[in-house]
């Protein structure tokens, strides 16, 4: 990497970033593929027995206790709007810091349905952070709020 490059990079702001709609296009096709593959296992493995990553205890609990707001009912469905606010979104952000080095692509966007009890949908799914997909969904596993797919498949 040249300084230029260096330089160029370390001055990137993000925030007021244009839209390049190749970059959108493969982020679509590969938020997808993840969609898809998360489905499969679900069709597969009922989610109270499903482990999205070796981490999947680390996250459930810093998770619950960072946002406590995610009751089984919030799990069940949530407002995407709250998960957008300002002051939530620093919250995230923060949280996420912590897994940071240890979760590969933590903060790759995903597709995350709004309502557990209903497939992905145009009008169920909101754009989110793996991170946050990981914490949301793995909640959603360990209170088997996502064992009616493997039910509804087998």
């Amino acid at each position: 990497m040249s300084i230029s490059q260096t330089n160029a990079s370390s001055n990137f702001d993000a925030e007021n970033a244009e839209n390049f709609e190749a970059i959108e296009q493969q982020f679509a096709v590969t938020a997808v593929e993840q969609l898809d593959t998360y489905w499969k296992l679900l069709e597969a493995i009922p989610g109270s027995q499903l482990t999205l990553t070796s981490q999947d205890e680390e996250i459930l609990t810093t998770f619950l206790a960072v946002f406590p707001e995610f009751t089984r009912e919030k799990l069940i469905k949530f407002d995407e709007n709250e998960l957008k606010t300002k002051e939530n979104k620093a919250r995230w952000r923060d949280w996420s810091k912590t897994f940071e080095n240890t979760v590969e692509d933590f903060n790759f966007g995903c597709l995350l349905r709004t309502d557990s009890s209903r497939p992905y949908e145009q009008d169920n799914t909101t754009f989110s952070f793996r991170l946050q997909f990981y914490a949301i969904e793995i909640a959603r596993n360990k209170l088997g709020l996502n064992d009616w797919i493997y039910n509804n498949a087998n």
